[in-house]
C-alpha cells in the first residue's frame, strides 16, 4: 500500500538548506586560544551547558560568557557572534525554484536545532527563508532532534497529523526519531538525490 501524499513537508536547514563550515567558525573562535580548532569544538560539544543553548535556556549573552570562561576566549560579545556565524556559508544548496514549488503546493516549515545567533543570521542574510512561514526551532520550543516534543511542535504548527508530514534531514537518527511518530522520512544526501526522491514519490 502506498504512503498517502504529504500535506506537509518539514526541512531541516544545516547540510540541507544551508552548506556548514564549522571549522571556519570554530578558527575564529579560537582566536587568542592555545587551543586548536578541532579542540575549541570539541570543548563545546562537552559543555555542560551546550543543550542549554541549543534549547533556549541561555541568552545570547550567557552563553559567551560561558564560552569565554571555560576556554579563556578573549573575543568581545560581537566577534564572538560574527566568528559563530561564520559556520553558515552563503550560498545554499536547494535551487530556489524547488523551494518555491513546494511552497505552492504544500506547508513547508523549518525543523531545525539552532541557537539565537544562527536564526538571527539565518533570517537576516538568506531569501528562501521566506518560503518557510513555519519555523520550529530547537532554542524556541526547549527540544532538540530527535526528542519526540520539537517532532510534536512542528505537526502542530502545519497543524497535520503525523501521517501526512514528510521529513527532510541529513541526520538518519533525526529521520529516525519523526518516523517514530508515524511521519515519513527521507534522509538528505544532495540536492539532485532530494529531487529524484520527491519526483519518485509523485510530489514534483
Amino acid at each position: 500500500m502506498p504512503a498517502p501524499r504529504p500535506s506537509a513537508i518539514l526541512f531541516d536547514i544545516g547540510r540541507v538548506l544551508v552548506r556548514l563550515d564549522i571549522s571556519a567558525a570554530m578558527a575564529g573562535l579560537a582566536t587568542g586560544s592555545t587551543m586548536s580548532s578541532q579542540e575549541v569544538w570539541a570543548a563545546i560539544e562537552s559543555h555542560p551547558r551546550w543543550r542549554d543553548w541549543q534549547e533556549g535556556r541561555l541568552s545570547p549573552h550567557e552563553w559567551h560568557r560561558q564560552f569565554g570562561q571555560r576556554l579563556g576566549s578573549v573575543l568581545d560579545f560581537e566577534a564572538f557572534r560574527a566568528a559563530w556565524n561564520a559556520a553558515l556559508l552563503p550560498e545554499p544548496i536547494l535551487p530556489d525554484a524547488l523551494l518555491q514549488q513546494l511552497a505552492r503546493s504544500y506547508r513547508v516549515a523549518l525543523v531545525s536545532n539552532t541557537d539565537p545567533f544562527h536564526v538571527a543570521h539565518l533570517e537576516a542574510n538568506f531569501p528562501f527563508m521566506g518560503h518557510f512561514p513555519l519555523r520550529i526551532y530547537s532554542c524556541a520550543v526547549g527540544s532538540c532532534k530527535p526528542d519526540p516534543l520539537i517532532y510534536k511542535e512542528a505537526l502542530r504548527a502545519c497543524r497535520v497529523q503525523a501521517q501526512e508530514a514528510l521529513f527532510i534531514d541529513d541526520l538518519a537518527e533525526n529521520i529516525a526519531g519523526a518516523e517514530r511518530l508515524g511521519m515519513a522520512g527521507i534522509v538528505f544526501e544532495s540536492a539532485s538525490q532530494l529531487e529524484r526522491e520527491l519526483a519518485a514519490r509523485g510530489l514534483l
